[in-house]
């Protein structure tokens, strides 16, 4: 257990220390998700936001500090919170999506999709999937391919 909490100790340091530009155990408010996801913890924009409620001074400064953020993230990996989404459950939603078993989905119907339901992307949240997904050749996705790259290997 403590050899765990030493090594997510580490984890969290170092993940915190790239965006912690002016060395000062601070880091902006709005890398704290990118953060998080780098320690391999994928939570919902509703998590997310909770979480920085947890974390956030008293007075919200625009920044996080280090002692704040360090309990909280080791409780969150204690705890295996916000586990990425198993493979097979992922192939079963772009299944959904690909009523005509295709095996590929168009860039426009990927932009419908994740722009207009459930919990929308946003604009910049859309180009970033776009860029990493859509093959530019074909102008679609070819989501098998995509879900193999996209899962977080768990070793």
């Amino acid at each position: 257990m403590e050899l765990a909490v030493a090594e997510f100790h580490k984890k969290i340091k170092e993940a915190f220390e790239v965006f912690d530009h002016e060395s000062n155990n601070t880091v902006d408010v709005r890398e704290i998700g990118t953060i998080i996801r780098s320690l391999g913890c994928c939570p919902s924009e509703g998590e997310l936001h909770d979480l920085l409620a947890e974390v956030e001074e008293e007075e919200p400064t625009g920044y996080i500090r280090y002692e704040k953020f360090l309990p909280v993230m080791t409780k969150v990996l204690l705890e295996r919170r916000y586990r990425p989404i198993p493979e097979d459950v992922l192939l079963r939603a772009f299944e959904v999506l690909d009523s005509a078993k295709r095996g590929f989905l168009t860039k426009e119907e990927l932009i419908k999709y994740m722009t207009e339901e459930g919990e929308p992307f946003s604009q910049e949240e859309m180009e970033e999937m776009l860029s990493a997904a859509i093959d530019p050749d074909s102008n679609s996705i070819n989501y098998k391919e995509y879900i193999t790259m996209m899962v977080i290997d768990e070793n």
